[in-house]
């Protein structure tokens, strides 16, 4: 399979826990003040002293090096996660981040320059977003649709109105339902057209009193452009509710379209996507939340703010706002880069961002089309969906072609969703990707699509080169294990 002599071969063990190595006098070194705590027997209202592995340094280090060896991420390959634009992360904002490490614990003179730089930022993804004001506190992307709905039920608060629902079109993110749910409000799934875009006499059908917002996901979950997001805007706004924009996949439109300009009252941006800042594993992220003007007085506290001295602070005196979402400033190093990767960039290249992004995933989508099924010919940008329709005849599912691309090399795509494509193959190479690693890609899924016909029971048991085989992964997250014995 092309690209096969490039993945690492793993030894058939597994890494043992460091608890199952460890033995009495192992670790030999002494621990000097004020740091011995051999004189310690009530830690944290504990009788005896927690099980520490007893290991020489030598085996701590090589255990973890070992396990980091196991792990994939954006550093050693292509990730085409459909949705989630794992982009390649500059090293130079990794750097700028770090450079921050040592101002804790820090008085107000020695925060003031942090919240300078943080102030930038909300400035810059206001001018990019086309937006008024921004809060950076929200945690990820999920945490910034539930901020954005609590400003919303404030601001209907505000104008003494009780709207319930919220509406979300079938081709949004799959947070979005639940991040209305605990905002408060009720969810209605609203169609979209037979091109793969929310058209705006189907949302007319749905529009009455009741309705607080609708969110949309633009581009959506096809990679396609909702084309008729200003009519759709003006609609709302003419029913009293608001536009509420996911914009996770900003990667698309960088520099080159404002959702603001499209009519959009509020959104949230993930900063750990477009803005090159990491986010394997499930984190860190941060998803800052921007509002039009109208909606400014509700964003979280504190704010930000200059004081006559020049020095810059934090205001919590705004009676409006819907309080704190976050402790203190949110994930502050996860901010500094994606400054960093802003200024690194410059106006000039941000748009070449978008540009390349959706250049190399049409480039894909011609090369694999002709073998994997297409759902919708309407044109796409950043990503774009397949399906396991032909592989099917043979047994082959989308699963077996996603497991398969790791004995390639390759992190597997998003899979299964949206949900209005079954057997979902969600591909977004993004644009840090090289045409070499691109077409290695069409290679591979040239292989499988070959295999699925000649050997379907290959594809069924793979992958074969990874440290672990397929695991079964609805029983995994049904029973979950988050401790050792």
């Amino acid at each position: 399979m092309p690209g096969r002599e490039d993945v690492a071969r793993f030894p058939e063990i597994r890494e043992p826990l460091l608890n199952t190595v460890s033995a009495f006098g192992k670790n030999k070194r002494i621990v000097p003040e004020p740091f011995d705590v051999s004189g310690v027997t009530d830690l944290s209202g504990a009788e005896e002293m927690p099980a520490i592995p007893d290991v020489s340094e030598v085996e701590t280090v090589r255990h973890f090096t070992r396990l980091s060896r196991l792990n994939y991420g954006i550093d050693h390959g292509m990730y085409p996660l459909g949705s989630c634009t794992m982009k390649y992360n500059p090293k130079i904002a990794e750097a700028a981040a770090a450079s921050l490490q040592s101002i804790h614990p820090a008085d107000r003179n020695a925060m003031s320059p942090v919240l300078k730089y943080l102030n930038l930022l909300q400035k810059y993804l206001g001018d990019i977003c086309g937006m008024d004001a921004v809060s950076l506190w929200p945690a990820a992307g999920a945490h910034g649709e539930l901020t954005g709905m609590m400003v919303i039920s404030r601001a209907l608060q505000v104008r003494g109105e009780t709207r319930g629902k919220v509406l979300i079109p079938d081709t949004a993110h799959g947070t979005n339902p639940a991040s209305c749910v605990i905002g408060g409000f009720g969810t209605v799934n609203v169609p979209s057209g037979e091109e793969g875009f929310l058209t705006a006499s189907i949302l007319k059908e749905h529009l009455d009193g009741d309705v607080a917002a609708l969110m949309i996901t633009n581009p959506n979950t096809l990679g396609i452009f909702e084309r008729e997001i200003r009519e759709i805007a003006d609609l709302l706004h003419e029913n009293g509710s608001y536009l509420y924009m996911d914009g996770a996949n900003l990667n698309a439109i960088l520099g080159v379209a404002r959702p603001g300009d499209m009519g959009v009252d509020c959104m949230h941006v993930n900063l750990h996507k477009t803005f090159g800042t990491p986010h394997g594993g499930g984190g860190p992220g941060s998803g800052p939340v921007l509002v039009k003007k109208e909606l400014a007085p509700y964003l979280p506290l504190p704010v930000i703010d200059e004081d006559e001295s020049g020095l810059f602070t934090l205001e919590y005196d705004r009676p409006l706002s819907i309080g704190m979402v976050h402790s203190c400033l949110g994930n502050v190093s996860v901010c500094i880069k994606a400054l960093a990767y802003i200024l690194s960039l410059g106006p000039h290249a941000l748009p070449e961002v978008a540009k390349a992004a959706c250049l190399n995933a049409n480039y894909l989508k011609k090369k694999l089309s002709g073998l994997f099924e297409l759902p919708y010919d309407t044109p796409t940008l950043h990503e774009f969906v397949l399906s396991d329709k032909k592989q099917k005849d043979d047994g082959v599912t989308a699963l077996d072609i996603a497991k398969s691309l790791v004995d390639s090399g390759f992190h597997p795509p998003t899979v299964y969703f949206p949900l209005v494509v079954h057997g979902a193959l969600m591909i977004e190479p993004t644009e840090t990707e090289p045409l070499q690693e691109l077409d290695r890609f069409v290679s591979a899924m040239e292989e499988i699509a070959g295999q699925s016909t000649y050997d379907p029971g290959n594809l069924h048991n793979a992958p074969h080169t990874s440290p672990v085989a397929r695991v079964d992964e609805t029983a995994a997250a049904r029973n979950l294990i988050l401790s050792w014995p």
